[in-house]
């Protein structure tokens, strides 16, 4: 007798058990926190099957995605029979319903892996850390049976065929990025859970901190990761010719990053001189409220973006968590705040200390001023009843000075003693960093930086703007500025590398070259971040190369040539290919510099048979270190053969990519354990040990693994959230198309010179008439405003309401110059007394024989304890 298995049912009754299992976890959790082992290990089992239902729900609905199972809505909704299997499988997390399902899956895995690293250690604490994450994963199914569940059925008789993916997402990106992302948006829920459980026990003296470290480690790696791929696809796979759009989406994921980057830093100091223990506690409650509001702003819908799922009341439920969670954290750190006074004070200006803090005010700053620009449509909206949006230019504007302040603190923080050092000390570190990035500005100069007069004079055009021409003049040196920083932090960088060796040859007697790698692994954590700096250096490095962006585009037929500055292209032939799924129509192109070939590219069109209203575009990259060559085809004839093809040249491209790598091994680098001091607690234990961070490192190879594409989809195409693509040959129209938004309705309100849509197309048309006849620019845009509103401009004016925005980053500037003084005031006071609280008296002055003779005790100290 054979038994009817019915997905949909055993779908929902897996939730229903999930549900039931994390509820079980959660009263056991409570009742283990008034004692008993018993109770903790029945929690710890409960915590497991937990993981194990909701690995069975993710595998079900996996398995309806594979037979086709059209009874479930979101299958049909995101499937079709003729999709490949691995696109099915991506499927899984390509809605909301699913996504969330799989969010939750991983969320169990994160509280398995930490029930199965901490064994016996803070038996204390356990309790209410698996009460918290089984809290957290109880809010994630409730959410779904309630409003998201991916196991619904249709009323009627389901179709026979589904909607299919949308092709824009059949590209192997979607594979990688999206898994690895919510890798790094759940993993914040561990340490959140800990600092959670130290507030409740008043356990902060230290316990928290080290035993959050390498989940803080873990989820910040994948977040990182998780940004650096979405950066590639954005660039490879949407056709625009760019990396970052500060989309709402992008943003989501961006501040929470930033603020737990801050963490990273202030929990040095606590680890250290068991200092800003207030921060800490801060950063790390709101780096998770930030997650769950960046997931909020995602599927909620309010906000437009290209990324972002369709509006739905489950922001509601979302809402009520971020107040109810935010209420009882910070509740709990105000209630704690006795305890969290640190035992000693920043007692110099001229401290690695002081130097972490600012970093710390920047980071904030520079996250207040994306939430504020973020969520400024629906504040605008509510507030004012018009929504105010705020384009990439703005944005870029804004940012842009606060990020190179935070770049040259990353080059100044390893030169900096602790606690105090001397004027001179100060100097004597930073003098060769300094030639070489003087070095560096100089020739930056000499090669042709946009350090003029006319690219001020455009920028400040760009933005017609009171507050705004602040930040308009700034990006006339910014890149200058950018350049210097860059190798200021190389060379702090290389310094420090080499003095650790240095000392270490003057102690040991050993090569050079081994003492570098020895000095560099027994103090992984130091020379890991090390590394990452010379990352993040390179990425701007990256993003300073687009100040000599260029753009050329031309119709030519078939034997016809284009130049694009120092190259030239010739267009061979068009040339059509099919496959089951989409045709695509190609136009190869040869690449001559100095009349010599170097490669052939061919930009596309792909037409899927399931959307042929909606062709996408393949760009053609040619990349090398000094630039890339970007080349999209715009338009193709199929009779007259006629290709429009736009080229743009962006140098130091690839320099992002590299960076971001290198970043992304000094975390890993960083994350390594002590062999010998795993081996001395697998001895203790009589079983192997298993070290969170190898754990994570395993878990990050395990994920990148699953979402690597198999050999069937090396030949899949790529895709653009952008249907088509516009075509502007006038520098003047491409100015004044990018400071005006879509007002159609249906798309998400990109700027006309980018936007494919009909209601663009024709808007774009009237307005060449209007510049034909001789309509200024300033007399459209006016007309534009008055007719849609100022929600229909990528940079809103400075005046009115909109002034407050304009003034927000200049006031956060002041707010940090006069934190600087007020502390440089309270230091001086302090020396006058003749020291400071809960210090004897202030330490002396550090002179930079002391820092070497500091730096060999140091790696003698590592020596004994090994």
């Amino acid at each position: 007798m054979m038994i009817h298995f019915d997905i949909p049912t055993f779908g929902k009754l897996i939730l229903g058990l999930s549900l039931l299992s994390a509820a079980y976890t959660f009263a056991l959790s409570l009742a283990a926190t008034r004692g008993g082992l018993g109770l903790l290990k029945g929690a710890r089992y409960g915590m497991h099957a937990t993981t194990a239902l909701l690995g069975v729900g993710v595998a079900v609905l996996g398995y309806a995605f594979l037979t086709h199972d059209f009874r479930i809505i979101y299958v049909e909704r995101y499937s079709d029979r003729s999709m490949p299997w691995i696109y099915l499988l991506a499927s899984l997390w390509g809605g909301q319903d699913g996504s969330l399902l799989w969010w939750t899956f991983l969320l169990g895995g994160y509280a398995s892996l930490f029930t199965l690293t901490i064994r016996d250690r803070e038996l204390s604490l356990q309790p209410l850390i698996l009460a918290t994450l089984s809290s957290i994963v109880i809010f994630f199914i409730l959410l779904q049976l309630l409003s998201a569940n991916a196991f619904a059925t249709h009323l009627a008789d389901p179709p026979l065929d589904g909607n299919g993916l949308n092709p824009l997402l059949q590209n192997y990106w979607m594979m990688i990025h999206p898994p690895t992302l919510y890798l790094g948006f759940v993993g914040w829920a561990v340490p959140f859970a800990i600092v959670i459980a130290a507030l409740i026990k008043g356990k902060l003296s230290g316990e928290w901190i080290h035993l959050a470290r390498p989940w803080v480690m873990i989820a910040w790696t994948f977040l990182s990761i998780g940004l650096l791929l979405g950066c590639v696809w954005s660039y490879e796979e949407l056709g625009w010719g760019g990396y970052w759009a500060w989309d709402p989406v992008e943003n989501a994921s961006f501040m929470p990053w930033l603020i737990a980057t801050a963490y990273l830093h202030s929990a040095i100091i606590e680890e250290r001189y068991s200092m800003m223990k207030v921060w800490n506690v801060f950063l790390m409650i709101l780096t998770f409220v930030m997650v769950i509001f960046g997931t909020f702003l995602t599927r909620s819908g309010l906000i437009a973006s290209v990324h972002s799922f369709a509006r739905s009341d489950i922001g509601n439920y979302f809402i009520v968590y971020i107040g109810l969670i935010s209420v009882i954290s910070f509740g709990l750190m105000i209630w704690r705040l006795p305890l969290l006074q640190g035992r000693r004070d920043i007692v110099s200006l001229k401290s690695r200390e002081f130097a972490f803090l600012l970093n710390n005010w920047i980071l904030l700053a520079i996250m207040a001023i994306v939430f504020f620009l973020t969520i400024s449509p629906l504040a605008s909206e509510w507030l004012r009843g018009e929504e105010v949006t705020w384009g990439a230019a703005a944005y870029n504007q804004i940012v842009a000075p606060f990020g190179v302040v935070l770049l040259l603190l990353a080059g100044l923080g390893p030169l900096i003693a602790w606690r105090k050092m001397t004027g001179k000390g100060l100097l004597h570190a930073i003098k060769w960093p300094s030639i070489l990035g003087l070095a560096a500005a100089i020739t930056h100069l000499a090669l042709g930086a946009r350090f003029d007069r006319p690219a001020f004079v455009e920028a400040t055009r760009i933005f017609d703007t009171r507050a705004g021409d602040l930040f308009a003049a700034f990006l006339g040196i910014a890149p200058l500025l950018t350049t210097f920083s860059v190798f200021l932090v190389i060379g702090s960088v290389l310094q420090e590398f080499h003095r650790g060796a240095s000392a270490r040859v003057s102690s040991k007697k050993e090569s050079y070259l081994r003492a570098l790698r020895r000095v560099s692994f027994r103090a992984r954590r130091r020379y890991g971040g090390y590394i990452v700096h010379i990352g993040v250096a390179l990425m701007y490095l990256g993003f300073a190369g687009a100040s000599w962006d260029a753009e050329y585009e031309a119709a030519v037929r078939p034997g016809e040539t284009m130049e694009a500055g120092k190259f030239t292209l010739r267009y061979t032939q068009p040339r059509v290919e099919l496959d089951p799924e989409k045709r695509m129509v190609f136009v190869d192109m040869e690449v001559y510099r100095d009349g010599k070939l170097l490669q052939t590219v061919s930009p596309a069109k792909y037409i899927y048979r399931a959307a042929p209203e909606s062709p996408t575009t393949e760009v053609s990259i040619r990349t090398r270190l000094g630039e890339d060559l970007y080349v999209i085809l715009s338009a193709l004839d199929a009779e007259t053969r006629r290709a429009i093809v736009q080229v743009k040249v962006r140098p130091f491209v690839l320099w992002i990519w590299l960076g971001g790598i290198i970043g992304i091994l000094g975390s890993l680098f960083a994350q390594l354990p002590d062999p010998r001091r795993v081996a001395r607690e697998s001895l203790a234990r009589r079983r192997p040990a298993l070290s969170p961070a190898v754990a994570g490192i395993c878990f990050l190879l395990a994920a990148l693994g699953l979402g690597m594409p198999g050999p069937a989809l090396a030949q899949g195409g790529s895709s653009s959230l952008h249907a088509g693509s516009v075509t502007i040959e006038d520098p003047e129209e491409r100015e004044l198309f990018s400071r005006l938004l879509c007002q159609c309705g249906a798309c998400e309100r990109l700027p006309l010179d980018s936007c494919a849509c009909g209601w663009a197309d024709d808007k774009r048309a009237e307005i060449r008439a209007r510049m034909a006849v001789g309509e200024t620019q300033e007399g459209i845009i006016a007309s534009y405003r008055a007719l849609y509103g100022v929600k229909a401009l990528s940079v809103p004016p400075d005046e009115g309401l909109d002034r407050a925005t304009w003034a927000l980053p200049v006031g956060l500037a002041l707010l940090a110059a006069g934190g600087v003084f007020f502390v440089g005031r309270r230091l001086r006071a302090d020396g006058s007394k003749g020291g400071q609280r809960n210090d004897a008296e202030a330490p002396p002055a550090i002179s930079d024989e002391e820092l070497d003779a500091r730096l060999a005790r140091e790696l003698a100290r590592l020596e004994e304890e090994e």
